[in-house]
């Protein structure tokens, strides 16, 4: 159970650092709507999860 955790934590912080950089440049830029942030988190999150879930990259397949 530990080993699964600590293989998580790593993917996990990646996906909270794009998320958080989404956020971090609509604000520095201005836009306050929490609306529109919670939107940008979510976004942010999506990259690094669809990236993960690429099968063929997983699978060594990946065309160059």
């Amino acid at each position: 159970m530990k080993k699964s955790l600590e293989a998580l934590k790593k993917p996990a912080m990646s996906w909270l650092r794009a998320s958080l950089a989404a956020v971090a440049a609509l604000y520095m830029s201005g836009i306050t709507d929490p609306k529109i942030l919670a939107n940008a988190a979510i976004a942010g999150f999506i990259g690094p999860v669809l990236k993960a879930l690429d099968v063929p990259a997983i699978a060594g397949k990946a065309k160059k």
